[in-house]
């Protein structure tokens, strides 16, 4: 392979892993009333299947929060690590702090450390008209 066809080459796949990189940090704002936030799950086709996830942001807030599809539901988790406070990445399966390493079951227990401590859960319910409904003032 020549030098043009080597940048060529290189060029086009950053270029698309920087669009995919794009997409995964939308985050969809929400206002909350009475301290809880409320998400129609059908208009957010990343949470159809299990292992799908969306970032949701709260009016005020300045972390996201992660809407995880788990097995049986939803779990919403901060995503601060909280070893050092890193943001985490969702990863297939687990959620893995980039600074040192800890990781995370979708329900936020601690696989890897050196985290000792699971990262903030958000009490959560489905309601029957596909609206999960999010405590944020319930997080422990």
């Amino acid at each position: 392979m020549n030098r043009r066809a080597f940048v060529e080459v290189s060029l086009t796949a950053l270029g698309s892993a920087a669009i995919g990189g794009c997409a995964s940090l939308q985050t969809v704002p929400v206002t909350p009333e009475r301290g809880r936030a409320r998400i129609v799950v059908r208009n957010h086709p990343s949470l159809d299947r299990q292992g799908g996830s969306l970032k949701v942001l709260p009016d005020g807030w300045t972390v996201p929060l992660y809407v995880l599809a788990v097995p049986g539901g939803y779990v919403v988790v901060s995503p601060i690590c909280t070893h050092q406070g890193c943001t985490v990445g969702i990863e297939g399966s687990h959620l893995v702090c980039p600074c040192h390493g800890s990781t995370y079951t979708r329900d936020g227990a601690v696989v890897r450390g050196p985290a000792e401590e699971p990262l903030r859960r958000f009490p959560s319910t489905l309601h029957g008209d596909g609206v999960l409904e999010i405590d944020l003032a319930g997080a422990v």
